[in-house]
């Protein structure tokens, strides 16, 4: 089994390998030249079948993403309806993410 990574980014926790894409919640990222962020919230790390599992996080484990870049997720419909009144309420909700590719999991 290869190495792998569970990180919390925000409230979610997500399961990472090496090569992996995922996306998160839109978070304050550095513009410009740098496309490189650590994630340094590392709650499992797995490597040769020998697991480390941190209280809460595993101490200098980390792992080393490339920011793709921003977009928007699927639009979000909220409706609100009572039959025979007469009411009816509609919102929609695009919630900004980034996605995430995992170049490697470092632990020393």
């Amino acid at each position: 089994m290869s190495d792998y990574a569970v990180v919390q980014v925000g409230t979610h926790q997500y399961r990472v390998t090496p090569n992996t894409i995922f996306d998160v919640e839109r978070f304050d990222f550095p513009e410009g030249d740098q496309k490189e962020i650590s994630l340094d919230q590392v709650l499992v790390f797995s490597r040769n079948n020998e697991s480390q599992i941190g209280t809460p996080f595993v101490s200098k484990a980390r792992v080393i993403c490339e920011i793709l870049g921003e977009f928007k997720q699927p639009k979000v419909i909220s409706f609100k309806f009572k039959r025979r009144r007469g009411y009816r309420r509609k919102k929609g909700h695009r919630q900004r993410a980034v996605r995430l590719q995992v170049k490697s999991i470092q632990a020393d």
